[in-house]
């Protein structure tokens, strides 16, 4: 009954074409057998495939390649990298599949390589070698063998813990670079927190906002005076015998710290303190002061420091021995950073065992080692 049929056909919907027809007419055709050329679709595939194909073709691979390639066999190079023998050839098999041609003649010979292979591994050498080196400099950044670390310093490096310490790391780290910045406390604290500086050594003790801190040493503040002072004879000098003293301090740093240290200890003896600012820098001023223009107030560290006609005197008070911290961000992961910071703390004496962040004693007995005697 064909009436029938196709009218049964007709009410559910399909078209009278016979089934053959129908099933080439959705059969989407190629780029090749298109007359209008490759359609945007198809040229993102390809560029899919080819983004794929770049991705699959990773370092081991090619060393292994490399390697049989050299050797003449899948066997003995799997032997010389460590691995299985199917590790080998299977990564030559996956690397033929998705560059489409032969790289390797096998038989009773063992291997070598095809012309293609030739070609190809020739190109990719250079690549190889490149990823290797990248792999090697970020290896020796991580370890901190290699690298930069910015230090913003308050105090002399004439002597003292500050100069100790950058002399260690420096023997010990001799590739990484120091970048010593000189400024106050402000100016270091912000660029801590910007990064900046890695880290600053500042005067002072206890927390920071957004930063870490950890308090390393102390030193007494010495009063520093021409040689033919009245004071000079004097092995030690308490703060009330400086009660009429003309102080001098540098409009730049350290100067303004020490003019609010003298404003501060000479508060303490209800006597206002007779400062006057020179626009000088601390080696200039610390000159003025031998040639009798005034006396100023120093660290230790400045014991260190021969200056012709100037004496430093030590005060004798408790509460003129100043703390000397390190300050950081806890957001920089520097590895320099990390490790100039387990050198301080072993040379401070804080050194923690099992700890991965801090070194070992006998990294401390062999960087003391190293140090200069003073």
């Amino acid at each position: 009954m064909p009436v029938l049929r196709s009218q049964h056909l007709s009410h559910s919907g399909l078209s009278h074409r016979p089934l053959r027809a129908r099933r080439r007419h959705r059969r989407p055709m190629s780029p090749a057998r298109s007359n209008c050329g490759p359609s945007t679709g198809s040229s993102k595939q390809v560029r899919r495939h080819r983004g794929q194909l770049e991705a699959n073709i990773d370092v081991g691979r090619l060393q292994y390649l490399l390697a049989a390639a050299e050797i003449g066999s899948f066997r003995r190079a799997a032997e010389i990298l460590g691995v299985h023998q199917s590790s080998v050839s299977r990564a030559a098999q996956q690397l033929e599949e998705l560059l489409g041609v032969s790289l390797f003649e096998r038989g009773h010979f063992g291997v070598r390589l095809t012309q293609a292979g030739h070609r190809f591994l020739a190109d990719a050498m250079p690549a190889v070698e490149q990823l290797d080196a990248a792999r090697r400099s970020a290896g020796a950044v991580g370890r901190a063998e290699v690298g930069i670390v910015r230090v913003g310093i308050f105090t002399s490096l004439a002597g003292g813990f500050l100069r100790q310490l950058l002399h260690c790391y420096s023997s010990r780290f001799p590739s990484v670079s120091i970048d010593v910045h000189d400024g106050g406390r402000r100016e270091h604290l912000a660029a801590v927190r910007t990064h900046r500086l890695d880290i600053a050594f500042i005067t002072g003790a206890g927390p920071i906002e957004k930063c870490e801190t950890a308090e390393l040493w102390r030193e007494r503040v010495y009063v520093a005076m021409p040689s033919d002072h009245p004071l000079a004879a004097k092995d030690r000098i308490e703060w009330n015998l400086l009660q009429n003293a003309h102080f001098i301090v540098s409009r730049s740093e350290p100067g303004p710290e020490v003019h609010s240290y003298i404003m501060r200890r000479s508060a303490d003896f209800s006597t206002y303190p007779n400062i006057e600012e020179k626009a000088v820098l601390q080696d200039t001023l610390m000159n003025l002061v031998a040639l009798g223009q005034g006396i100023t107030l120093v660290s230790a560290a400045w014991n260190s420091v021969a200056v012709p006609g100037l004496v430093l005197r030590p005060l004798t008070a408790a509460e003129d021995i100043v703390p000397f911290s390190a300050v950081w961000s806890p957001k920089n992961d520097n590895p320099a950073l990390r490790r100039l910071l387990s050198v301080a703390h072993i040379l401070a004496g804080r050194w923690r065992k099992g700890s991965s962040d801090w070194a070992t004693e006998t990294s401390f007995s062999a960087c003391m080692k190293q140090l200069p005697i003073d």
